[in-house]
């Protein structure tokens, strides 16, 4: 059975990994380093004249690694501006490397949870960008995306991604001493995060991405110390309108994750929506030939609409 789950899970993996990358209509930068930057696609449904476009922004997934990068979630972006919404694919600083220094992408059948030597974030590198490119955004959707309607932004991210959106969520309730921490909630429709490493003690029990989280946070020495500002399960409630999708198979990031932020979010006296896929692993979800993509994407639909 464990060999039967491997087995889907890899070719889940090659189906994600197999569309060509889609350039977006426009690029710009939120910062100086060559991973501040966020790519820009029109909507290409069908809409009434002059309706403007719910905004979705991605945060892309890859264990916060450097050989990940936004090309691979590019599919799905395209998938989503193909549905009518306008997006946002946001770059970020990853660790210790990132492409511009010389990483690339792993080879197909490469999990992505896989280490192949690299660490797992910068820390506060990651979260620094992560709140630059949320401030910066409206301005930067009122120049390269006018038909986006910002007031109608909903945030996703896979896996990594997952955690990053819940985050930047989330950052109104972090310590007061956090850098990042905002005086007043972010101006989104919600939040839907896709298989989402939302838990951290939870993805360091289970040795989620071969303990992706710990390293992020700057290894176990830093761990507790900086829980308070980086896990999402400790940043709750928030107030805004929150949905996590997740495959009842997925050996990534297994669904007891996303069920602890949900019962934690519970617990604060906030309703977390929990829509899990059955026969479903990790990659589906952003997948555009997978039945799973389309779930996803009615999800963010009935927040962003």
């Amino acid at each position: 059975m464990p060999d039967d789950a491997a087995a889907r899970a890899a070719a889940e993996e090659e189906s994600a990994f197999s569309h060509p990358a889609v350039d977006p209509d426009s690029t710009a930068a939120y910062g100086d380093h060559p991973d501040q930057v966020i790519d820009f696609y029109a909507p290409r449904g069908e809409r009434m004249p002059g309706e403007a476009a719910p905004l979705v922004v991605v945060l892309h997934g890859g264990a916060w690694r450097a050989p990940y990068d936004r090309r691979h979630i590019t599919p799905f972006a395209d998938f989503l501006a193909r549905r009518g919404f306008a997006v946002a694919n946001v770059e970020y600083r990853r660790g210790p490397a990132s492409p511009a220094e010389g990483a690339s992408i792993p080879a197909q059948g490469s999990a992505i949870g896989a280490t192949g030597g690299a660490l797992a974030g910068r820390w506060p590198d990651t979260f620094d960008d992560v709140a630059a490119a949320l401030d910066a955004l409206p301005a930067l959707v009122r120049e390269a995306l006018p038909q986006a309607d910002p007031r109608r932004t909903v945030v996703t991210g896979h896996s990594a991604g997952g955690h990053l959106a819940l985050w930047a969520a989330a950052r109104h309730v972090l310590p007061k001493d956090a850098p990042w921490r905002t005086a007043a909630p972010a101006a989104l429709r919600g939040v839907v995060a896709l298989a989402p490493i939302a838990d951290f003690a939870v993805a360091e029990k289970l040795a989620v991405c071969d303990g992706a989280a710990a390293q992020l946070l700057g290894g176990e020495a830093k761990f507790a110390e900086r829980l308070p500002y980086a896990d999402p399960s400790l940043l709750l409630p928030t107030g805004i309108a929150t949905t996590l999708v997740q495959g009842r198979a997925d050996i990534d990031v297994p669904e007891a994750v996303a069920e602890s932020y949900a019962d934690a979010a519970a617990k604060s006296g906030e309703v977390v929506g929990l829509t899990l896929l059955e026969d479903v692993g990790h990659f589906p979800l952003i997948d555009p030939a997978a039945d799973a993509c389309a779930v996803v994407a009615e999800e963010i639909a009935q927040l962003a609409w």
